[in-house]
């Protein structure tokens, strides 16, 4: 199942995780953002807790975390590694395109 990321949760889930991260940074009024929601979703399914964490941060409630991060546009996914960005994905795409960048960070 995927993480809620918000203010309160997202240092210790995310940034000081020891696996790969994938963020989601979405909204509920967006879209491209709801066409991704259940690709996110399966991959939390698929390689959550063994492999990754996963999950989403809703711009509208949590600001601070996506301003950390500069996101502007959504959807907009980060893959994190001990605490730092290494891969960027901006826009819907095909669930094997977030599952290769995923993958690469193992």
């Amino acid at each position: 199942m995927e993480v809620i990321f918000d203010n309160s949760n997202f240092e210790d889930l995310a940034i000081k995780s020891d696996k790969v991260v994938m963020v989601d940074f979405w909204a509920e009024w967006c879209g491209p953002c709801r066409m991704v929601s259940p690709i996110v979703e399966e991959l939390a399914n698929e390689y959550g807790a063994d492999q990754a964490v996963i999950g989403k941060v809703n711009v509208d409630e949590n600001p601070e975390i996506s301003m950390r991060f500069g996101i502007r546009n959504i959807p907009t996914i980060l893959f994190l590694k001990n605490g730092e960005v290494v891969d960027k994905q901006v826009g819907a795409v095909p669930k094997h395109l977030l599952e290769e960048k995923l993958k690469s960070h193992f």
